[in-house]
C-alpha cells in the first residue's frame, strides 16, 4: 500500500514532456536545458523585465541528445517567444518615444540591411579561406535578394521563414556571422513593423 501511494505521488510530480520527443537515432533539443530556458523566458515575460530580449531567444542553442525534444516543436514555441519579447520591447518604445520614432527607427534598421544588399552578386559578405568553408553563396545571395525585394517591394517575407534559413556550406563561402548578423538584423525589422 506505500509503495503505490508513492508511486501515485512519484507520478503526479512528473509532468508530462512539453514537446515531443525524438527517438531512435535522431537527436533533439536537451530536454533540461530547454525547460530550463523557457521557465526562465516565462518569468521574465510575467516579471515584465527587460532580462531578455528578443535577440536572446533568438540566439538560443541546446545541446543535441539521443531522446531530446523535436527540433521543430521547440523551434517553432521559441519563435513564439521571440514574437511575444519583440511587440513587448515595440509597445514599450511607441509608449515612451512615439509610434513616429518606432517606425523612423525600423526605416533606418531596413535602408541599413538594403545598402548592404545592393552590393554586387557573390561579393555581398566577406568570404572564408580557400581552404575553409563558409556559407554558400548563390544560397545566401537568393535569400539577400527575397529579404531585399521584401523591403524595397513589400514582397511576402516572414520572420520565420528567415529563422529557419539553413545554407550548405563550400570552401571559400560567405563568412557564417556575417550573415547571421544580417539575417537577425531582417528579423527585427520584420517584427518591428508587424
Amino acid at each position: 500500500m506505500v509503495d503505490d501511494v508513492e508511486q501515485v505521488a512519484d507520478g503526479a510530480e512528473q509532468a508530462p514532456p512539453a514537446f515531443s520527443m525524438t527517438s531512435g537515432r535522431v537527436r533533439g533539443y536537451h530536454r533540461a536545458a530547454v525547460d530550463t530556458f523557457l521557465a526562465a523566458a516565462r518569468a521574465a515575460f510575467e516579471a515584465d523585465t527587460d532580462e531578455l530580449s528578443a535577440a536572446d531567444v533568438r540566439v538560443a542553442s541546446f545541446p543535441l541528445v539521443k531522446n531530446g525534444y523535436v527540433v521543430t516543436e521547440v523551434d517553432a514555441a521559441l519563435g513564439r517567444v521571440e514574437d511575444a519579447l519583440a511587440a513587448r520591447a515595440r509597445e514599450r518604445a511607441v509608449r515612451s518615444s512615439g509610434a513616429g520614432a518606432w517606425v523612423e527607427q525600423a526605416r533606418d534598421e531596413a535602408q541599413v540591411i538594403l545598402d548592404h544588399l545592393a552590393r554586387p552578386a557573390k561579393h555581398r559578405f566577406a568570404r572564408t579561406g580557400v581552404l575553409t568553408f563558409g556559407y554558400r553563396i548563390d544560397e545566401v545571395d537568393h535569400v539577400g535578394g527575397r529579404i531585399a525585394r521584401y523591403l524595397r517591394d513589400g514582397e511576402p517575407l516572414t520572420a520565420e521563414q528567415l529563422r529557419s534559413a539553413a545554407f550548405r556550406m563550400q570552401r571559400g563561402g560567405y563568412r557564417e556571422e556575417q550573415v547571421d548578423a544580417l539575417l537577425d538584423a531582417a528579423v527585427d525589422v520584420i517584427l518591428a513593423v508587424r
